[in-house]
């Protein structure tokens, strides 16, 4: 999407997706940004969406702090960037498509109502294994998508939550369906990741967030 941005990645060793698979990287993630910063890293994106958000809103907060006063660098992480994204589009009323079980979708829900949105409906393929969502198939998107747009025809706004799930085309392809913006894990991390360091974030024709001309207010 952004070949003219050099990204650098470090682990932090996620096992699976749920609450024990994330405590393992928890207390990896802010010695990993401190290496990314030695190497030269002007801004940190820390991945991973449910990683980020399981223990809730102000630990996700906390998290942050830490990060950006360990590194001396600005910081966003994927739920900020999803939530930015969201932010950015002006809408509140949302359905939410993800790879999570229920325990996962619950404490999604509860971040997304903390930062301001309400949920019209939520389902998820029911993944813990690390690595699973990378299975699921364009049109596996699409079809889940469907289904949250059937019980959510309200939803301003459709967020495609987990950065495992191949979202680019699927969720243009969901848009352009629906007729309404998508916000997905990955795309809306990179857009606010390179928004970090001054660039666009522009990616043409894969929908509306990533058209945007407009600076991201933190």
């Amino acid at each position: 999407m952004y070949p003219g941005v050099k990204f650098i990645a470090r682990g932090v060793g996620v096992k699976a997706l749920t609450p024990e698979g994330y405590d393992a990287a928890w207390d990896n993630i802010v010695p990993a940004a401190v290496e990314l910063a030695k190497q030269g890293a002007t801004a940190i994106l820390v991945h991973g969406a449910s990683l980020t958000f399981y223990r809730g809103h102000a630990a996700h907060e906390k998290l942050l702090a830490d990060v950006r006063a360990a590194t001396g660098l600005p910081a966003i992480s994927m739920t900020s960037a999803m939530v930015d994204g969201l932010r950015h589009l002006g809408v509140k009323k949302i359905g939410v498509c993800t790879a999570y079980s229920d325990e996962i979708n619950e404490r999604l829900r509860d971040f997304l109502v903390a930062s301001g949105f309400d949920v019209l409906a939520l389902e998820g393929f029911d993944i813990t294994d690390f690595g699973g969502a990378s299975k699921k198939s364009d049109e596996d998107i699409v079809e889940l998508a469907d289904k949250v747009r059937t019980e959510a025809p309200g939803a301003e706004s459709l967020l495609i939550s987990c950065g495992g799930l191949r979202t680019l085309e699927a969720g243009r392809r969901v848009e352009a369906k629906h007729g309404v913006p998508v916000v997905s894990s990955t795309e809306s991390a990179y857009w606010a990741a390179v928004r970090m360091i001054g660039e666009s974030g522009r990616y043409p024709g894969y929908g509306k967030l990533l058209e945007s001309r407009e600076p991201v207010v933190h």
